[in-house]
Formats: structure tokens, sequence, C-alpha cells
């Protein structure tokens, strides 16, 4: 799997955070948390990155992510009850818009849930 070394570190991250802080907090907590340990794991990690979304060659609006590990993998905080379709949706829509390729979906919610996402296409590197 494409960049599997970053997310299986990542994710090991994740459920040492989410065992230590636990269900209840708001994302922000986590996300904060979630940083201060994959920079502790060595991982290279920028909060509230700014991500320019590209349509057919033209800049059309930015996001900002919750965090890009290594300027590889896009994570996209949520602390909902359960993940929904549209959390997905979110998450492969920025990397639809974006250079990267690889998504991860952590919920730090009543239960520790992630899914990891892959879009690759041929209009990536393009703009």
């Amino acid at each position: 799997m494409k960049h599997d070394d970053i997310t299986q570190r990542v994710i090991k991250t994740f459920f040492q955070v989410y065992n230590e802080l636990g269900y209840g907090f708001l994302e922000k907590v986590y996300q904060n948390s979630f940083y201060l340990a994959l920079k502790q794991e060595g991982l290279e990690v920028e909060p509230q990155k700014r991500i320019d979304v590209w349509f057919r060659g033209n800049k059309v609006g930015e996001y900002y992510a919750d965090l890009i590990v290594e300027n590889l993998v896009i994570i996209e905080i949520k602390a909902v009850e359960y993940l929904l379709a549209e959390h997905e949706a979110q998450l492969l829509n920025y990397l639809r818009g974006t250079d990267i390729e690889v998504g991860l979906l952590m919920n730090f919610g009543k239960k520790a849930e992630f899914k990891r996402k892959v879009y690759n296409n041929n209009l990536k590197g393009n703009r």
C-alpha cells in the first residue's frame, strides 16, 4: 500500500492517544494531543495546514487540513459517535482536490475507528 510505513505509525499512535485520553473531548483536544504524539514518534507533522484545491488546472478554493504527516498523508480528525459516509466523502474530496494521495479518517468516538483512503489520478502533479 502507498505510504504504508507512515500510515502504520500514525495508526499505532492514534490508538495510543485514544487509550490515554478516552472518549468525550472536543476534536481540538484530540488534534493537539495527536499532533504532539506524532511529533514524539519522530514524524514531520503540520497542524492546520492550508491546502489549495484545484479543478481543471485552476485553484478553486482552499481548506485547512487537521494534520499533514510527512507531506504525504492527510489526517482528518473526528470525535463523533460513529463515522458516517459524509465523513469519508469529505476526506475523499480533499484527496481528489489536492496533490496528496493518502488520507486517514480518525475517529476518537465511543469506539476508536479509522478509515484509510487512497486517491490516485493522472491529474495529480499537473498543477
